[in-house]
C-alpha cells in the first residue's frame, strides 16, 4: 500500500467526519496490527504519543507529520511527555552496527541534545542524499587556492599580490557594483592557515550539521553569514577588501556552541568542556591574527588589507539565525514567530546595506583605494 492511499484509509476508516482527531482505541487497533506498516522507530513513538495522550484522541496531522518523517512542536511536545514509555535501550548500547551506523551515531551525539531526538535521527537517517554542499564548497575553495598558488608561487599572504586581488572573486570596494563578488569572496583565503582552518572546520562541523538538519537550512545559514560579512564590511570597515569563507564558517560554528552551550546537561559529546574551550581559543586567534592583518600589515601593500568584521558579523548571524535553527530540528520554522522575527532583521540590515552603498560612501567622501 503506498502512502497516499494509506493516508486515505486512515481518513475515511478512523477520521470520516474529517473532525481532525483520531480515537487513541482506533489508533491503538491499528498499531497492535501494525497495518500503518512504520518502522519500528516511528511505531516506538507512535506509541509513546498515544500512551501519554490524556485526551483520548490524537491528532490527524501530527500522524501524518510522523510517518512522513515530519514533526511539529505539539508532537515534540508529546513525545518528551511520553518519554518514559520508550523502553528500548539507550543509542550507545546498541550493538551490531555497520561503519556507516556507527557514524551516524557518532553525529548524533555530537549535534543533538535529546536521546528522543538521537534515536529518531539515527533510525531515520539515508545516506541518500549525501551531505555534499559543504563538500562541494570546500573543495572549490581548495581548487582555486590550489590555482592561484601555482600561478602566484605564493602559499601565504597572497593578498599582497596584485594579480590576486585582481581576481574577479574578490570583493573590493571599488567594485562592489558587481554583486556577486559579495558572495564570491569566499572562494578566496590569505593563504594556507586561514584555507586550512576555515576548511576543516567546515568538514568536522559544516558536514554534521547538514547530516542532521539537511542542505537547505545548512546552506542558507552558511550563505546568510557570508553575505552578512561582505555587507557589514562594506558598512563598517568602507575601504577595505574581504577574502575567505570566515562569515559562513563563524555562522556555522558559533550557531553550534551556543546551542551545545544552550543545551549543555543534554549533550552528550565526550570531552565537551575541553573542547569547547579549544574552539574558542581557535576561533579567538583566527580573528586575531585578521586584526593584526589589517592594521598591522607584516608587509608593504598597495592597499588596505581584507578586514575582519566578517568573521564578526557571522557569528552574530550564528547566534540569531542559526541557533533557532540547530533548535528546531525536524520542526517547521514557518509556524515559529521567532523565525519571522529574524527573517525581518536580516531583510532590513539587507536593504539598509543596500542604500548605504549605493549612497553613503560618496556622502561621507570615502577615500576608496583605486581598485587594482
Amino acid at each position: 500500500m503506498d502512502r497516499s492511499s494509506l493516508f486515505q484509509l486512515i481518513q475515511e476508516q478512523l477520521d470520516p467526519e474529517n473532525t481532525g482527531f483520531i480515537a487513541v482505541e482506533n489508533i491503538s487497533s491499528l498499531l497492535e496490527q501494525n497495518e500503518l506498516q512504520l518502522d519500528p522507530s516511528k511505531l516506538e513513538m507512535l506509541f509513546a504519543l498515544v500512551q501519554s495522550n490524556e485526551e483520548g484522541q490524537v491528532c490527524y496531522q501530527e500522524l501524518l507529520e510522523l510517518m512522513s518523517s515530519k514533526r511539529s512542536s505539539s508532537f515534540r511536545r508529546a513525545i518528551a511527555n511520553g518519554r518514559r514509555s520508550l523502553q528500548r535501550e539507550i543509542l550507545l548500547d546498541e550493538t551490531g552496527l555497520g561503519l556507516y551506523k556507527r557514524f551516524v551515531r557518532y553525529v548524533a551525539y555530537e549535534i543533538l541534545p535529546c536521546e528522543t531526538d538521537r534515536r529518531w535521527y539515527f533510525h531515520q537517517s539515508r545516506f541518500c542524499p549525501p551531505p555534499i554542499f559543504m563538500a562541494i564548497i570546500t573543495v572549490i575553495q581548495i581548487l582555486i587556492f590550489l590555482c592561484y598558488g601555482a600561478m602566484l608561487n605564493k602559499w601565504v599572504l597572497q593578498t599582497y599580490q596584485l594579480d590576486f586581488m585582481k581576481s574577479p572573486l574578490v570583493y573590493h570596494p571599488g567594485h562592489r557594483a558587481q554583486v556577486w563578488r559579495f558572495f564570491t569572496y569566499m572562494f578566496m583565503h590569505v593563504g594556507l592557515e586561514q584555507l586550512g582552518f576555515n576548511a576543516l572546520l567546515q568538514l568536522m562541523i559544516g558536514v554534521p550539521l547538514e547530516m542532521v538538519h539537511g542542505i537547505l537550512r545548512i546552506s542558507l545559514l552558511y550563505m546568510a553569514g557570508v553575505l552578512a560579512g561582505s555587507l557589514t564590511v562594506s558598512i563598517t570597515d568602507m575601504r577595505a577588501p574581504v577574502v575567505g569563507g570566515s562569515g559562513g564558517v563563524y555562522a556555522l560554528c558559533s550557531a553550534h556552541l551556543a546551542n551545545v552551550v544552550m543545551n549543555w546537561a543534554g549533550m552528550r559529546c565526550p570531552y565537551k568542556l575541553l573542547r569547547m574551550i579549544l574552539a574558542l581559543v581557535c576561533m579567538s586567534s583566527e580573528v586575531g591574527r585578521a586584526v593584526w592583518l589589517r592594521f598591522s600589515p607584516p608587509l608593504p601593500s598597495s592597499g588596505p588589507q581584507p578586514s575582519f568584521m566578517a568573521h564578526l558579523s557571522g557569528a552574530v548571524v550564528g547566534i540569531s539565525m542559526g541557533l533557532l535553527i540547530l533548535r528546531s530540528y525536524e520542526e517547521s520554522l514557518q509556524r515559529q514567530c521567532s523565525w519571522w522575527v529574524i527573517l525581518l532583521s536580516f531583510a532590513t540590515f539587507f536593504v539598509f546595506a543596500i542604500f548605504w552603498n549605493i549612497f553613503a560612501y560618496e556622502l561621507l567622501g570615502v577615500q576608496i583605494p583605486p581598485p587594482p
